[in-house]
């Protein structure tokens, strides 16, 4: 089974995602780890054009195997002490990273654009959606508590929640801001510290986001940024010291990444594609109903996990089907 995976991921990468020289001299995306954004080693880039111009932006790397290696033993490293930290110490960086996003909501929704090719109005969703992630994330103390409950007399049972270890983000391109921002933040509230894999697609407002990070207080090897394509991703569901996964993308991928990264004892979460229904009932308003169908089914060129692929018409709504 594995096998039948593996072999269409690769050819997916080989047609989406082929490598070449890098000219001396062009822009390239930096690697994050241990606090320092790096200039990768690697002799296999993947250029990321502006989807309006096809002008290439910049040069995305395939990490080597030794950076790989060395994010995953500094995240291990870093954990050893991160973990010890105290739980308001985390929700003040928190409350700072919620902050400094907010301020820089436009700088962010331009990456977007120019890598992605949303409109700017789109792109700025893209962050508050992002945004309102980290806002409920300041709410970490509440979120983990533990419970105690008097079972028989002279006897309670006690819950903790405890830091997991070293996680693993891997996020697509078409939410530049908003899935990183599902995953980094809540790890690392949580005690955890992670290896975000950015979609090489759409690198930029993730690497805007480490800086924020930063600033925000986050510690050195805490959060660890690795770029490429199908072998960072095998990479991360082999890598010894990553405890679990959280995944966003294709089906072919996903399921790759859930059996390849949970027979490797991880606790994986993979967010597929999904089959999205809209029920129209006979007391719909039909202009407005025929509206939102269209920005439902197609906005963002129908490239999101939520959009409309099938429509269920009740009773009299069936007669709007000619129109």
């Amino acid at each position: 089974m594995q096998s039948s995976l593996l072999r269409p991921l690769s050819l997916l990468s080989k047609r989406t995602l082929a490598t070449v020289a890098k000219p001396h001299g062009a822009a390239t995306t930096k690697l994050y780890i241990n606090g320092e954004f790096i200039e990768s080693e690697t002799d296999q880039w993947i250029p990321l054009h502006n989807p309006a111009t096809n002008e290439i932006v910049t040069y995305v790397p395939q990490a080597t195997p030794r950076e790989l290696k060395e994010a995953e033993d500094v995240a291990k490293s870093a954990f050893k002490t991160w973990k010890k930290s105290t739980i308001l110490s985390r929700q003040r960086i928190m409350f700072e990273l919620q902050a400094l996003i907010r301020q820089n909501m436009d700088v962010l929704a331009s990456s977007i654009v120019t890598e992605q090719g949303k409109t700017f109005a789109d792109a700025k969703g893209d962050v508050m959606r992002g945004l309102q992630v980290v806002e409920a994330n300041c709410g970490i103390p509440t979120l983990l508590l533990g419970e105690k409950l008097p079972v028989s007399s002279g006897m309670d049972t006690y819950n903790f929640r405890e830091p997991l270890g070293v996680t693993a983000g891997i996020a697509p391109f078409n939410f530049p801001a908003l899935i990183p921002l599902w995953m980094f933040p809540l790890s690392i509230a949580c005690g955890n510290t992670m290896l975000l894999k950015p979609s090489e697609r759409a690198p930029g407002t993730s690497m805007i986001l480490t800086k924020l990070a930063e600033e925000a207080g986050v510690p050195k090897g805490v959060l660890n940024v690795v770029h490429g394509g199908v072998d960072t991703v095998n990479f991360l569901c082999d890598a010894p010291s990553v405890r679990a996964i959280s995944f966003v993308g294709s089906d072919i991928a996903g399921k790759h990444v859930y059996e390849r990264g949970s027979k490797n004892g991880k606790r994986v979460q993979a967010n597929l594609g999904a089959k999205n229904h809209g029920v129209i009932l006979p007391d719909a308003n039909k202009n407005h109903t025929l509206n939102q169908l269209v920005g439902a089914a197609f906005g963002a060129a129908g490239q999101r996990c939520m959009a409309l692929s099938t429509v269920v018409f009740v009773g009299e709504t069936n007669e709007w089907l000619p129109e």
